[in-house]
């Protein structure tokens, strides 16, 4: 991974995690449900975003490498593997 890739993942990451304390927080405070509620739903789409992030990262860096070393039948059974466990949500 890129270090500027790498850095954003990383940042990414700590905004979810921020988040995540801040719906902790909320429900040790019994704030309203429908404002936890919002709030987990930003905590999704952070994570998703995430998700996408990385895949996109993964295919411009791993699976060109596996493609140019003649590996395909690795690259597609991972690119599927994501692709089935994507689709479940």
């Amino acid at each position: 991974m890129k270090e500027i890739n790498k850095k954003r993942a990383i940042q990414r990451l700590k905004r979810a995690e921020g988040q995540i304390r801040g719906l902790q927080r909320m429900v040790e405070e019994q704030k309203y449900c429908i404002d936890i509620i919002n709030l987990s739903l930003a905590v999704k789409e952070a994570l998703s975003s995430f998700e996408d992030f990385m895949l996109e990262n993964h295919l411009s860096t791993h699976v060109v490498e596996q493609m140019k070393s003649g590996n395909q039948s690795k690259a597609i059974k991972e690119i599927l593997s994501v692709y089935k466990v994507s689709k479940r949500k």
